[in-house]
């Protein structure tokens, strides 16, 4: 950096003895800092450690990788959007199909309960002609008949 100190041997500088003191004047030791605070002196000195190739090489690594952030940041937004879209018309069609699958459930209620009155009529009508064309009717579909009665 500067001179450490210098002493100043001047004849104004000799004491009432007449021995040399010494004068360190922050002038002659900062010569090229004139208004500059000490902490823009540590840096300007620190600066001048760094090898300004290196600096410049990742100044320039930074700047690539904001722009790749930028970019990926952009596609994040469009995703989003995208998303946000398909999101919606999505939950469009799902409420459409949930309407449509209550209604088509209220039909079928609605069906298999004019399809058992018909057979109580039918039974009350033929008994012995409806017992015989009684088909054996599966577990399943006894299953889910009472489970219309129940739900009745």
């Amino acid at each position: 950096m500067a001179q450490s100190s210098q002493i100043n041997q001047s004849p104004s500088a000799k004491g009432n003895n007449g021995v040399a003191t010494e004068d360190v004047t922050p002038e002659s030791e900062f010569e090229g800092f004139h208004n500059y605070t000490a902490a823009e002196v540590f840096i300007q000195g620190l600066a001048g450690l760094v090898n300004q190739g290196d600096v410049e090489t990742m100044i320039r690594a930074q700047k690539q990788m904001l722009q790749r952030f930028e970019k990926t940041n952009e596609m994040m937004l469009n995703c989003n959007q995208l998303s946000q879209s398909r999101l919606k018309n999505a939950n469009d069609d799902f409420k459409k199909h949930v309407k449509l699958l209550t209604e088509m459930k209220k039909d079928l209620d609605y069906i298999f309960r004019k399809v058992r009155s018909i057979k109580q009529k039918l039974n009350q009508q033929y008994p012995l002609a409806y017992a015989e064309a009684q088909p054996q009717r599966s577990s399943l579909a006894e299953e889910a008949e009472d489970e219309t009665e129940v739900a009745s």
